[in-house]
C-alpha cells in the first residue's frame, strides 16, 4: 500500500505504525515534535555551552524536561485515540500547557539561571509561579482525563487494568512537586531576616547542587524528591509497557496464560510499582539518598519483592475447583 509519491514519482510507503501515529491527537503530537526539537537543541547546548547552574550543565534540565514531555504527550495522544471528543479537548489544553512549561525552562536556561525555586528577581518569581500554576492545572486536567479513560474502553482488559494503575500512580506522582516547593529551614530563616533568592529544593537534608547520579542528578548524599517524582509521573508509561510485555510474552508461549491471569499479573505489577513509589517518597523525606538505603528501607523493599513474587504465583495459579459437599446423615 502506498501513501503518496516523492518528487521523482516513485511511490512512498509509510510504515503502518507511523501512519497510525500521525492520526493521533494532533495538538499533543505537535507538542511531542516540538519537545523533540528542544531535546536536540539541548543536547547540542550541553556539548558546546560550558555554563553551570546548580552544579550541572545549564541545558541538562531542558533536555530532561523535553524528553519527559515528548514521552508523556505521545502516550496521552495514544490513549486519547480510544476516547471521544471531550477527551480530545482536554488533550489540546494539556498540549498548550506543557509547551508553556517547557518554554519557561528553556527561557531560564538561555538566561543562565535556574528555572525552579528561583525568586531572585521579579522576572524569575513570575516565571516560577507561572510554572507552578501550569503544573497544578495539568494535574487537575489529568484527574479529569483519568476519569474519562477509566469509564471508556482502552484496548483489552489487560491494557485497561494497566492504564488504571498507571494513571493512579501518575496522579500521585505529580503533587510531589509541592513537597519540593516548601522552604527549607535555612530558607525560612533567611526569609525571616529579610528575604531569600530561592524558595524550595529537590534535596532533603543537603543543599541542591551536591554530588549526584549521572544524567539524572539525583543526590547521592541526601534525600531527593526527584526520584519519587520521576517514578510517579512516568507510572502510566511503565504500566503500559508492562501490559505490552505481558501480551508479547503470552503470544510466544505454547500455552498462553488466560486473559484473567494476565489481568491479575498486571494488577500485581501496578500494586508493587505504587508501593515502590511510596517507598521512595518516604526515603527522600527522611533525608536518605536513593543509593544509600538503611535497614528500614531495605526491609520495605524486601517486602515489596516478596509481594511481587507471591503475587505473580497467585496470578498464574490455576483456579480452585469447587468441592461438592457429600450429603447424608453423619
Amino acid at each position: 500500500m502506498t501513501d503518496g509519491a516523492d518528487r521523482s514519482g516513485c511511490p512512498v510507503r509509510v510504515p503502518p505504525l507511523l501512519r497510525t501515529a500521525l492520526g493521533w491527537h494532533r495538538p499533543l503530537m505537535a507538542a511531542a515534535v516540538l519537545a523533540g526539537l528542544v531535546l536536540a537543541v539541548a543536547l547540542v547546548g550541553i556539548a558546546v555551552d560550558d555554563r553551570v547552574v546548580v552544579g550541572e550543565p545549564v541545558w541538562s534540565k531542558p533536555a530532561r524536561f523535553a524528553l519527559s514531555i515528548a514521552v508523556y504527550t505521545v502516550t496521552l495522544a495514544w490513549l486519547l485515540s480510544w476516547t471521544r471528543r471531550f477527551g480530545h479537548r482536554l488533550g489540546a489544553v494539556i498540549a498548550v500547557l506543557v509547551t508553556v512549561e517547557l518554554a519557561a525552562v528553556v527561557v531560564q536556561a538561555v538566561r543562565g539561571v535556574r528555572s525552579h525555586f528561583n525568586v531572585a528577581t521579579a522576572v524569575d518569581a513570575v516565571v516560577f509561579n507561572a510554572m507552578g500554576a501550569v503544573i497544578l492545572t495539568v494535574w487537575a486536567l489529568n484527574v479529569v482525563m483519568a476519569a474519562v479513560l477509566v469509564r471508556g474502553p482502552v484496548g483489552d482488559r489487560v491494557m485497561a487494568r494497566a492504564v488504571r494503575w498507571g494513571m493512579a500512580v501518575t496522579l500521585a506522582g505529580m503533587p510531589v512537586a509541592l513537597l519540593m516547593s516548601r522552604a527549607t529551614p535555612e530558607q525560612a530563616a533567611a526569609l525571616a531576616e529579610g528575604g531569600s533568592d530561592v524558595i524550595g529544593a529537590h534535596t532533603v537534608g543537603a543543599p541542591d547542587g551536591g554530588p549526584g547520579l549521572p544524567l539524572v542528578g539525583w543526590s547521592t548524599v541526601a534525600g531527593d524528591l526527584r526520584v519519587s517524582h520521576f517514578l510517579g509521573i512516568h507510572g502510566i508509561h511503565v504500566m503500559i509497557l508492562v501490559a505490552l510485555v505481558v501480551g508479547s510474552v503470552a503470544r510466544y508461549r505454547a500455552e498462553p496464560p488466560s486473559e484473567a491471569a494476565r489481568v491479575r499479573l498486571v494488577g500485581v505489577a501496578g500494586a508493587v510499582y505504587a508501593g515502590t513509589f511510596g517507598l521512595t517518597v518516604w526515603q527522600a523525606l527522611r533525608g536518605q539518598s536513593v543509593v544509600a538505603p538503611d535497614a528500614w528501607t531495605l526491609a520495605v523493599a524486601g517486602a515489596l519483592l516478596f509481594c511481587a513474587v507471591a503475587g505473580s504465583w497467585w496470578a498464574f495459579a490455576p483456579p480452585r475447583k469447587t468441592r461438592r459437599r457429600r450429603g447424608g446423615v453423619g
